[in-house]
């Protein structure tokens, strides 16, 4: 009953809203401007950056990042195709400030967007205050905080990286931190076994770091076919990277720049720098959640198959939730939510084949079932394995002994395709497109029947036998 009340003090000021969306990254974007699109009257609060996760501090600054990284190959490389560039030199300070500008740009180029689309955006960090009421704290501490109202409230604060509970643990970097260095550190140890660990380790060592990835377990990438993560292992340890498996990391000694990492084996290692590559978890502390009784497990929002929470007029998308967490689904997610609410479109989130990829050196990328994945389903006896290894033509005129892998599963009973695997140049870019076919159903007889394109990687997907 309060809450009705402030609401009907709101409406007096114009604060009151059909949708609130707690969080400016890509989920909330995405549902908000789908919203307004529809006629709703739409706020989104933020209380960093417009972008989120993905265009501030992942997707977007990490891809530019791997993508310097490649150029010092190139230039090492170069004189095998008759370009001599062995005298040229790579400047991370440079690209580190080239990557904080495109950053800048597309930040305020979201800004806009929010404008155009006639979304009002409020500035500060919002909690929970009432059934439909968010108090917004500006970012300007000289201003005071202020209410608003939404009929509906979206949460779609996205995550945060996680920093372990160890002694010295604020010594290290975490994800965010990366992008706001000057430069890069000579000697570098990662811990952890995932995307992020495993994309930085290559970044960092191609632009020349030594870099030590210090893994709990006893593989890379657990959520990858492990033919593929196995092959990605062999690859960053012949480029360079040691990797350290079943240690765990028990202390940091020293001072920032001069760090001893100490192993619950007693190991040290000395290092100018860490990283703490050991997961995300949603960024949900200050906004009261207990208020509104929306609950949540391990600290991941609970919501059913359209998105909503155990409070009906409050609603979760993105890495806050219990579903899938990445960029494409949650910008899906944000979508249907709008166009179910407010578009009277109903539609729901397809789930089933998720095209997946880490940009290492080389990428991997996947989608559809594991081997593993496919022998549960499936049985042992009731798939086929198509899969070949070769060196690229990028490679032929290098001294590298580089290589790519593809990897076909197959329900020998239907005939489809139920898992595509590749580790290699270009692999992202193949399997999307893979994923489109994986989809729609395709047997192993339609990519046999499909005419190779020549010469190229992915020709050997249609040509496996």
């Amino acid at each position: 009953m309060r809450s009705k009340l402030i609401c009907r003090r709101l409406s007096e000021s114009e604060n009151v809203f059909d949708l609130v969306v707690l969080g400016a990254g890509s989920g909330g974007l995405a549902a908000a401007k789908r919203a307004a699109s529809y006629g709703a009257k739409v706020a989104i609060i933020e209380g960093d950056r417009v972008g989120g996760t993905c265009v501030i501090r992942g997707c977007v600054p990490k891809k530019l990042l791997v993508i310097g990284s490649h150029y010092r190959e190139y230039i090492q490389d170069s004189k095998s195709f008759g370009v001599d560039l062995l005298g040229s030199s790579i400047h991370t300070s440079t690209l580190l400030l080239n990557v904080r500008k495109e950053v800048d740009r597309l930040n305020q180029l979201h800004i806009s967007m929010l404008g155009k689309s006639g979304v009002h955006l409020f500035s500060g960090w919002g909690k929970f205050v009432g059934e439909n009421i968010i108090e917004v704290k500006p970012k300007d501490p000289l201003k005071s905080s202020y209410k608003i109202c939404g009929r509906k409230i979206l949460i779609a604060v996205g995550s945060q990286p996680v920093r372990p509970n160890i002694k010295g643990s604020s010594l290290g970097y975490v994800s965010d931190d990366i992008f706001l260095l000057e430069k890069f550190p000579k000697k570098i140890v990662i811990i952890g076994a995932g995307y992020i660990a495993c994309e930085f380790a290559c970044i960092f060592n191609n632009l020349g770091v030594e870099v030590i990835q210090i893994v709990r377990g006893d593989n890379l990438l657990k959520t990858f076919d492990k033919e593929v993560s196995n092959f990605l292992r062999d690859y960053m340890r012949s480029s360079g990277v040691k990797i350290f498996f079943e240690h765990e990391v028990k202390e940091l000694l020293g001072s920032k720049g001069d760090i001893n990492v100490i192993t619950k084996k007693d190991s040290s290692i000395n290092c100018d720098a860490t990283l703490f590559a050991i997961g995300r978890k949603p960024f949900i502390n200050g906004l009261h959640l207990d208020v509104v009784n929306v609950n949540s497990n391990l600290g991941k929002i609970i919501v059913d198959k359209n998105n909503m929470t155990s409070n009906s007029s409050i609603f979760a998308v993105g890495d806050v939730t219990d579903k899938v967490n990445l960029t494409p689904v949650a910008i899906e997610e944000g979508r249907v939510f709008a166009d179910r609410l407010f578009g009277g479109i109903t539609r729901s989130v397809d789930y089933q084949y998720i095209p997946k990829a880490v940009f290492s050196q080389p990428e991997i990328a996947s989608v559809g079932l594991s081997e593993s994945e496919a022998c549960d389903e499936y049985g042992t006896k009731n798939i086929s394995i198509y899969k070949t290894s070769f060196r690229p033509m990028s490679q032929a005129l290098t001294k590298r002994n580089r290589k790519c892998f593809l990897k076909l599963i197959v329900d020998i009973d239907s005939n489809k395709v139920v898992g595509c695997h590749m580790a290699g140049e270009n692999a992202a870019e193949i399997i999307q497109m893979a994923a489109i076919a994986i989809s729609m159903g395709a047997t192993k007889s339609d990519f046999d029947r499909t005419m190779a394109l020549h010469p190229t990687i992915a020709e050997e997907f249609v040509t496996m036998i």
